[in-house]
C-alpha cells in the first residue's frame, strides 16, 4: 500500500468511499467544543438494510469527545476520534482516525516498517444540519473542494501530496474558511441522512 493510500484509507471509509479533504490541523479550539447527548447511539443510513453504521459513544479523553466507529456494508470498519464545533451556531464535526492503518500489534509483519515515520494522518470536517429526528450531515470531498480552488486558489492554504491536496491553513483561518463556504456544495456536498437504529435491528 503506498504513502497516498494509507494516509487517505481510514478517512476514506466514513464517506463510503468517496475521498474528503484532509487537513493537517483541527477545526476547533477548546472554546468551540460542545457535547450533544442526542448524538450518541447508533446511526444507519437504511432503516430497513441497516448495515451501513455510525456508532457515537463518549470517551473520556480527550474530554467532550466521541468515538466514532464507521461500518460499510460489506462489514468494513474505521475508528474515529470526533468533535462536535459549534462556530457561530453552525455545527460541525472534526474527525481523526483514532488508529492508523500502520499501528500494528507486531510491526515486523509490516513489510516497510520505517515508511511509518513518513506519514501524516489528518482530520476531516463534516458539516451537521440537523440531529433530531433525523442525523443530517454534508461531507466534505476532495473533487467538489478541488473545484472550489481552481475557481479561488487563495481562499485558503493547501499543498498537493501526488495528485491530492492537503488543507494546510491554521485553525482559525480554517474556521473562517468553514464559515463562508459552509452552504456552498462545493465544500460540503450531498446530503447524507442517518435514523437512529432501533432495537432489535
Amino acid at each position: 500500500m503506498n504513502t497516498k493510500k494509507i494516509l487517505f484509507y481510514l478517512l476514506a471509509a466514513v464517506l463510503c468511499g468517496c475521498v474528503p479533504v484532509a487537513s493537517l490541523h483541527c477545526l476547533y479550539t477548546d472554546a468551540d467544543i460542545v457535547f450533544e447527548e442526542k448524538l450518541l447511539g447508533t446511526w444507519v443510513q437504511e432503516p430497513n438494510d441497516p448495515k451501513t453504521t455510525w456508532e457515537f459513544s463518549r470517551i473520556d479523553e480527550p474530554n467532550n469527545a466521541y468515538k466514532l466507529i464507521f461500518t460499510d456494508e460489506e462489514g468494513r470498519k474505521g475508528s474515529f476520534k470526533a468533535h462536535l464545533v459549534k462556530l457561530k451556531g453552525k455545527l460541525f464535526l472534526d474527525v481523526f482516525p483514532a488508529e492508523l492503518p500502520w499501528e500494528m500489534e507486531d510491526p515486523n509483519k509490516v513489510d516497510w516498517p520505517y515508511n511509518s515515520f513518513f506519514l501524516i494522518p489528518a482530520h476531516t470536517f463534516i458539516k451537521i444540519e440537523s440531529i433530531e429526528p433525523r442525523l443530517k450531515m454534508r461531507i466534505t470531498q476532495e473533487s467538489e473542494m478541488e473545484k472550489l480552488l481552481k475557481d479561488n486558489p487563495k481562499a485558503i492554504e493547501h499543498t498537493s501530496i501526488e495528485d491530492r491536496f492537503v488543507l494546510t491553513a491554521q485553525t482559525k483561518e480554517l474556521q473562517a474558511f468553514v464559515l463562508k463556504y459552509a452552504d456552498d456544495e462545493r465544500m460540503f456536498g450531498d446530503e447524507v441522512a442517518l435514523d437512529r437504529k432501533k432495537a432489535g435491528m
